[in-house]
């Protein structure tokens, strides 16, 4: 993936998990980061074990403070922004519902509101998640035009921040700069060490010898390796800087329809991964409201963008217990994550557009 070298590029949430991964691409393809984000949420972190803060230009700030915000759009000049600064958690936003939709509802109307003042900006990506539909339980994927909603406050505010970024879109940014929302799926990868997800409490759980206890075993969720769903952020802002404005609008990013599995899927194919491990042991405690069944349709984004999911879940597992596996054993995490972009982008044979609007192959 070409096009990036030199460019101005604002990533929010550049500590946590997934924008820890996306600065370090960026930075490999030899964009000139600034990352806007809350020192890492969670110790350890891939931001500190990869060293990221010495790779990029690092401020700390709060979404929610909107004359900061100004203040680190001004200061980077911003080509490119890529708005991943949110409370990510589904069961957090239940014990912190004003927080979480302040960060992901008021975070994207700050950074916004901070970008249509910000006259080099020309692309924007606002990501916000697979569980901004209203999930009805149906057995078919969601589509683009499907209607947001949200049963809990983490995916209500996520339907919330997409209505946010239509409403700016069409009411200040006719004339640029573009503005496009990704939804992903359920993003797992190396360097995720976030409570009540189910990849890091296995994890903890191996390398402490002990039985994981595992809630929602037949849930049903559409699982990813993270540098899927980063490679189609990129690919998407691609194109919004190649001035196409018909890729400004929403998009998801899922796997494959034969990679949404369940929870007890997961956990199988992790214990085979990690080697000999204790069998999990079902969670009987009190427990809110999750979605037992969530799937997206990627058609459009194949169709129109030439994104594809690359790796089976299978593989992204596998992937998963390399990584934990060779950093716990002393090897370096900045590297490890980098040979993993390499061996993903060198994977990616579709054709698709750089920003520059050449052909090329990612």
């Amino acid at each position: 993936m070409t096009g990036w070298r030199g460019r101005r590029v604002l990533v929010t949430g550049h500590t946590g998990f997934k924008g820890s991964w996306l600065s370090l691409w960026l930075h490999a393809l030899g964009a000139e980061v600034t990352g806007f984000a809350l020192p890492p949420p969670t110790e350890p972190s891939l931001f500190a074990a990869a060293r990221i803060d010495a790779l990029i230009e690092h401020h700390e700030g709060d979404i929610r403070d909107l004359t900061a915000v100004r203040a680190v759009v001004e200061a980077s000049r911003p080509e490119v922004i890529f708005h991943l600064a949110a409370q990510p958690l589904v069961r957090l936003s239940y014990q912190e519902p004003v927080e979480t939709y302040a960060t992901n509802v008021m975070g994207t109307v700050h950074l916004l509101e901070a970008a249509r003042r910000a006259p080099g900006v020309r692309a924007i990506v606002c990501v916000t998640s697979d569980k901004c539909y209203d999930n009805r339980e149906w057995v078919w994927p969601y589509r683009e035009s499907d209607p947001m909603g949200g049963h809990d406050p983490y995916s209500s505010s996520k339907g919330c921040a997409e209505l946010v970024a239509a409403a700016y879109r069409s009411s200040f940014f006719a004339e640029g700069p573009a503005l496009a929302t990704a939804r992903a799926g359920n993003v797992i990868g190396g360097g995720d060490w976030a409570t009540d997800r189910l990849l890091p409490d296995l994890i903890r759980a191996f390398e402490a010898g002990t039985a994981p206890l595992i809630r929602s075993p037949d849930s049903v969720r559409p699982w990813q390796h993270v540098l899927e769903a980063l490679s189609g952020y990129l690919l998407l802002a691609g194109r919004l800087l190649a001035g196409e404005p018909r890729f400004a609008e929403g998009w998801n990013f899922g796997p494959s329809d034969e990679d949404a599995r369940p929870v007890s899927w997961i956990v199988e194919r992790m214990r085979a991964a990690w080697g000999d491990s204790a069998a999990a042991i079902p969670d009987t405690g009190p427990r809110r409201h999750e979605a037992g069944l969530l799937r997206l349709d990627s058609a459009k984004a194949r169709a129109a963008l030439g994104w594809q999911p690359m790796l089976r879940l299978e593989e992204a597992v596998a992937w998963i217990a390399e990584w934990h596996k060779a950093v716990g054993s002393g090897e370096d995490a900045r590297a490890i994550s980098l040979g993993q972009i390499a061996d993903y982008a060198a994977r990616r044979a579709v054709s698709v557009r750089e920003p520059t609007g050449r052909a090329s192959a990612c």
